[in-house]
């Protein structure tokens, strides 16, 4: 299994190589040049596997045993997994009017990025031992990214990592999860400005080749392929929890509902598709629409500004994932990224061609909900279920109960509509207790973890970066200097 750039530049790479990447040499982002095609005798023995055997299952496919074997891959999986609240790993809940909610949220920082981080630090740390290596992880957030991937090398001596966080656009437990995790090799930058904004110093960054080369920089961000590799588990785990029998010709469909911001887990869904897995995908997202517009349009174009929404981890205007999706669907056409992605680069403004549009709608459906939205299905869903979505959740929540086979044909044409809806799966990002201000915006009242709770009574530490700074100088010299040291 190699992997090449969706923009055609450089050679091939094998796992080790995109693991510690992030961005490919000329930009793009890695891809498997293959993707394995699952017949239906493997589609039916998965179906019986735990979450936790099928990541196995999946890495397997895109790792080669030469490179980790079989035994040593099992045994980090299940390292990255040890922390885990639940002994499932993820759980399924199976909610009033068919709204079958599953959450991704039971590892350390509550978040879903904790399962694809998890593994992918435990992949980090056996490399770097082989080789005696020291790598920097630059990570920009949008809010769980960076507290995931803080947690997943934290205490590591062969790996320092930076955190840019958006000041004010988090939430303040998302922030004190960062700030108050207080180690050598964790570096908080707390910037005044967007998410979006936050990835222009570390994209100038890693253009500097030699800079880049030199402290061994790489990306913990859904740039990198291992956290879509991971998250296509979410995808089979979601079909096997919902599909009512694999024994039908053909298997049935199972509607995925996915809450997107960067793109990673849709792009994981997409490649789920193209391995064979009978699901049809929903990309819904918050009022800031760019995947919904370029779906619905072909207008993959920035707005004028980032809008502040209750869902704010999804606060994203430039979701680069979306790249891979179309590489995948225009036939792994790298030539045609690369004159796409450099057309939006210079202009922010791209119009699909109409080939890859029909395809892309074919693919996906999408759905933006507004803040009122989001509301009304996170009280909707507490009063009928005495159940707290996070906002993100609530996102997908939205579209459910906005179908024509949600609660109202439920309820009036019970047996018909068991017998002819899809049944649909609702990804669940994070745990409402990380969004107090959501909830109490909803009139509901927040229901927080201990673990959560400390964290006002902690000490914190972080690096202001003022508007009118040079962010990308302030890091170069934040590195240099952390540098002397290894």
């Amino acid at each position: 299994m190699e992997y090449v750039s969706t923009r055609g530049g450089g050679g091939a790479v094998d796992f080790e190589g995109a693991l510690f990447s992030g961005y490919a040499p000329d930009g793009g982002l890695f891809m498997p040049q293959r993707i394995p095609s699952l017949d239906r005798d493997t589609l039916r023995r998965w179906s019986r596997l735990s979450y936790r055997e099928l990541v196995k299952e999946l890495c397997s496919l895109f790792i080669t045993a030469e490179l980790v074997p079989r035994n040593t891959l099992s045994d980090l999986i299940d390292r990255a997994f040890s922390r885990f609240r639940h002994k499932e790993v993820v759980h399924l809940s199976r909610l009033k009017d068919g709204l079958n909610v599953l959450e991704l949220w039971h590892g350390v920082t509550y978040a879903f990025k904790d399962l694809s981080l998890s593994c992918t630090g435990q992949f980090l740390q056996y490399f770097l031992e082989k080789k005696q290596k020291h790598v920097t992880i630059l990570v920009g957030t949008s809010g769980d990214t960076g507290s995931s991937a803080i947690e997943s090398v934290r205490g590591q001596k062969n790996m320092d990592i930076f955190v840019l966080l958006p000041k004010g656009f988090c939430t303040q437990i998302q922030e004190l999860q960062m700030t108050t995790v207080i180690e050598d090799n964790v570096h908080v930058f707390a910037a005044h400005g967007n998410s979006d904004e936050i990835d222009e110093p570390i994209k100038e960054l890693f253009a500097d080749v030699d800079f880049a080369r030199k402290y061994n920089l790489m990306s913990l961000n859904s740039v990198n392929w291992s956290r879509i590799m991971v998250q296509i588990a979410h995808h089979f785990y979601a079909y096997f929890q919902c599909a009512p029998s694999l024994d039908t010709t053909p298997l049935p469909v199972v509607e995925i509902v996915v809450p997107t911001g960067g793109g990673g887990n849709i792009t994981a869904g997409c490649i789920a598709q193209k391995m064979g897995l009978p699901i049809r995908l929903v990309a819904v997202v918050n009022s800031n629409d760019i995947i919904h517009r370029t779906v619905q349009h072909g207008d993959f174009s920035l707005s004028e500004s980032v809008k502040a929404t209750l869902a704010s981890a999804m606060d994203i205007q430039e979701p680069y994932n979306m790249e891979r999706i179309l590489w995948l669907l225009s036939g792994s056409d790298s030539h045609l990224m690369k004159m796409l992605m450099e057309q939006f680069s210079v202009s922010k403004s791209l119009k699909l061609p109409e080939d890859l549009h029909r395809k892309l709608s074919k693919t996906l459906r999408s759905c933006s909900a507004s803040d009122e939205d989001i509301v009304r299905a996170t009280q909707r869903c507490w009063e009928e279920n005495r159940y707290l979505l996070c906002p993100h959740s609530a996102v997908a929540a939205h579209y459910h109960y906005s179908q024509p086979d949600g609660a109202r044909l439920h309820q009036k044409f019970s047996y018909f509509s068991f017998l002819f809806s899809i049944p649909r799966c609702c990804l669940a990002p994070a745990s409402a207790a990380k969004f107090q201000d959501a909830l109490l915006r909803a009139g509901l009242v927040p229901q927080l973890p201990p673990e959560i709770t400390a964290l006002t009574a902690m000490e914190t530490r972080s690096t202001p970066l003022e508007r009118g700074q040079d962010w990308a100088q302030e890091l170069r010299e934040w590195i240099e200097a952390k540098a002397q040291r290894w």
